[in-house]
């Protein structure tokens, strides 16, 4: 498996597995697909944080994706990740937890101070993420409690906090 960014020729089967990797019975068209297609025309898109795993064995077939897009505390720039999914069929295999290390590693390198996401505490913890609240920054609904969560990247200072706000499709979500 090759992790990689996105390019132009990916876009629907990155949209597929989306929408494989939240399939539920009653819902044909599942939230999470709807609001990737929504961010990819936001002025939150960042192209070079959205990308792709692909199954070197298999014709590189997109198999995984994962995307930041631009939010911000109280109006200072950070990043809210997700979604990010994997296709039922490669799931188990580390394919998410590759898709997390470029991704942070790429916002890393970007200088971006902070990543925020939606998510369990017992899976995300394990690549830094804490509870928003210990480093003073409130999430967007307070139902939230400790399943919204942040990583401080190299360039964070403590003194950011306030509320976190997403890309605006998030607010249709």
């Amino acid at each position: 498996m090759l992790t990689r960014r996105e390019t132009p020729a990916d876009v629907s089967a990155a949209r597929a597995v989306i929408a494989a990797a939240f399939a539920r019975p009653d819902t044909p068209d599942p939230v999470e697909a709807t609001l990737l297609d929504a961010l990819r025309t936001c002025e939150g898109w960042l192209p070079e944080l959205s990308y792709v795993a692909v199954d070197e064995t298999a014709g590189n077939e997109v198999v995984g994706h994962v995307v930041c897009t631009r939010g911000h505390i109280d109006g200072v720039p950070a990043l809210g990740l997700g979604p990010i999914g994997v296709r039922p069929d490669a799931q188990r295999l580390g394919t998410g937890l590759a898709l997390m290390h470029a991704v942070l590693g790429a916002a890393d390198a970007l200088g971006e101070p902070l990543v925020a996401l939606l998510g369990s505490p017992a899976y995300y913890g394990r690549f830094g993420f804490r509870p928003a609240t210990d480093l003073g920054i409130l999430p967007p609904d307070p139902s939230w409690g400790t399943y919204f969560q942040i990583r401080p990247l190299t360039t964070y200072a403590p003194s950011l906090r306030g509320t976190f706000s997403y890309a605006a499709p998030f607010d249709d979500v």
